[in-house]
């Protein structure tokens, strides 16, 4: 397991339904980033939009072949989701995606609200996999909501959750991160976009990073956009065995 895992976290303006511009703008943001891993928000190549039929791609498509490509280059992982359609049904999906691997994760909490539920079918699957020895945890945006959802059953490491939270609800977004590292002991990493969407939602970023014991760790600015930072597995290991908080958790199963 690497002790030092040097994250990135990029935290920018969507622009509304326009993978070429925002992989353009990526490209650019992401040079000499120097991390083991970059992390996208939500639906990062065209924002939150419901418009199924306009930007959803084929399972690995020419977004995930950015990714791929990104990943080889940097020798990095890179993750975040995008609108899928397979099977005649449409997923929000995460992609986290390494050199020599891909793993994925289906939105299992859509948001109603925001009509999510009209335009994409939910995933039904709990997913966990391993990266440079560390177990990860992916969910996305409503998934945070629900800590059932997102119960340290398998001893992940890490909770990764790409968004677009409004702004209208920011301080909801931090404790509820916050909350997730406490509760899963684990550290929990939130990364949300900036700007105004087309459904004249706001956003103001707050992507955060949460350690086992919910004490913030603070984010280097890297360059515009782009946020660095590093989580120590020695440090996650000491909490744990110090604290042993997780050895006491309710057994439980969901059912789907």
């Amino acid at each position: 397991m690497k002790n030092l895992l040097k994250i990135s976290l990029a935290e920018f303006d969507i622009e509304w339904e326009n993978p070429q511009a925002n992989l353009e703008f990526l490209n650019d943001l992401l040079e000499n980033h120097q991390s083991d891993l970059i992390i996208l928000p939500e639906m990062f190549s065209t924002g939150f939009s419901m418009n199924v039929q306009k930007i959803a791609e084929s399972p690995f498509g020419k977004t995930f072949e950015w990714m791929k490509s990104k990943a080889i280059e940097e020798n990095c992982a890179i993750c975040g989701s995008i609108s899928i359609q397979e099977n005649g049904k449409f997923y929000n999906r995460f992609y986290f995606v390494t050199p020599t691997e891909t793993f994925t994760y289906d939105k299992k909490h859509l948001f109603g609200y925001g009509k999510e539920t009209e335009a994409y079918s939910s995933g039904n699957e709990i997913i966990s996999f391993e990266y440079l020895g560390w177990k990860i945890r992916p969910i996305i945006c409503y998934d945070l909501r629900f800590p059932v959802w997102c119960r340290n059953s398998d001893d992940y490491d890490v909770l990764i959750c790409p968004a677009n939270w409004p702004a209208v609800r920011v301080e909801t977004w931090k404790a509820l991160l916050k909350a997730r590292a406490i509760e899963n002991m684990a550290y929990t990493i939130g990364v949300n976009r900036i700007g105004t969407d087309d459904y004249d939602l706001k956003y103001n970023g707050n992507s955060k990073v949460f350690d086992a014991i919910g004490e913030e760790i603070k984010l280097n600015p890297k360059k515009n956009f782009l946020f660095q930072t590093e989580i120590s597995a020695k440090a996650l290991q000491d909490y744990r065995k110090n604290f042993g908080f997780l050895n006491d958790k309710d057994v439980f199963e969901i059912q789907f």
